[in-house]
């Protein structure tokens, strides 16, 4: 198997241990996003999705190439899911010339068109709107393609949201809608600023078809995509799917989350998605006890083999911010 953002892909789609594999790729990578921010060696800041990988991997299972996916800033993990590179991803968070953005993107901007993976936003809620346009656009154009907005709670509360939701309905569009809820906007409980804990309610006010679903569980993760990616390809229109999931770690890399109450990141970490994968792995033996600890251990001297690469290939240079401006 090659290692090409397409071939990368299609190796999880309907394998169990490839998932799991890069699940832990993810986790692994973004631990050393972690260290790499604290040696200075990453500009701006960093935003991890530690415990948030079986979303990301089931997303990406569910979906072909030809679809279009919007997500946030916290998206190393989805760009990893969808078939991206480490070496392209790392390169761009570095600034490396190597990045999928040339280096100039960083951590928030990260793009590969051959996956379906439009540019990341550092702006909240910004992918809704944009998702809901490709969504017209797929319709009009009857290429069968699906558009993908991957939000936060948080933004569930912007004008954007209701905007984008409101007219995927009206024009029926296809388009799903996934809220990654981690209880958190920023540093804020979700119950501080919200009305409503099940924020798939706020579909029923459009009419739109929604699932709430266990974000640690990929398999139900999987399920639910599958059955939205079909209706949107069959004309059906949108659906809403809010995964309750967590992130181990603060909103940002200087966000050390001591507003979290006592015992409830270890309550999460009971059901940790790569634990909850595995284990259902080891009960049909398919693997065994001992494999999780090798392909840990095999992941993290590939993921820094690549680092070491990355680290030592070269910075943009000026002429690079005049790239990509006009189309060939």
């Amino acid at each position: 198997m090659s290692n090409s953002p397409k071939d990368r892909r299609a190796s999880i789609k309907n394998d169990q241990v490839e998932q799991l594999k890069r699940m832990i790729e993810i986790r692994e990578f973004e631990e050393i996003c972690f260290n790499l921010f604290a040696e200075g060696l990453i500009r701006g800041t960093t935003h991890l999705c530690n415990g948030q990988e079986a979303v990301a991997v089931g997303i990406a299972s569910s979906l072909e190439v030809t679809d279009y996916v919007m997500c946030t800033y916290r998206g190393h993990g989805h760009a990893l899911a969808l078939g991206m590179t480490p070496e392209k991803v790392l390169s761009e968070i570095m600034g490396k010339s190597g990045g999928s953005m040339f280096g100039l993107g960083g951590s928030m901007h990260l793009s590969d068109l051959s996956v379906g993976l439009l540019p990341t936003s550092a702006i909240v809620g910004a992918g809704i709107p944009i998702a809901t346009g490709v969504a017209k656009s797929a319709q009009y154009k009857k290429t069968g393609a699906v558009a993908v907005s991957i939000f936060g709670d948080g933004a569930a509360n912007i004008g954007a949201f209701h905007e984008g939701l409101n007219i995927a309905k009206v024009l029926n569009l296809p388009a799903i809608f996934i809220c990654e809820n981690n209880l958190y906007g920023e540093y804020s409980p979700l119950a501080s600023t919200t009305s409503v804990l099940d924020l798939a309610t706020r579909a029923k006010s459009y009419d739109m078809r929604n699932y709430i679903v266990d974000g640690q569980e990929i398999e139900e993760v999987i399920e639910k995509v599958g059955e939205a990616v079909n209706f949107a390809r069959n004309g059906e229109g949108p659906t809403f799917i809010e995964m309750k999931t967590y992130r181990y770690s603060g909103h940002s890399r200087s966000d050390l989350a001591a507003y979290r109450p006592d015992g409830e990141l270890e309550a999460w970490m009971e059901r940790d998605p790569i634990k909850l994968l595995n284990n259902a792995l080891v009960s049909k033996k398919t693997l065994t006890a001992k494999d999780l600890d090798k392909i840990t251990k095999e992941t993290n001297e590939k993921l820094n083999s690549v680092k070491e690469k990355v680290e030592k290939s070269s910075e943009p240079t000026l002429d690079y911010l005049f790239k990509n401006i006009y189309s060939e």
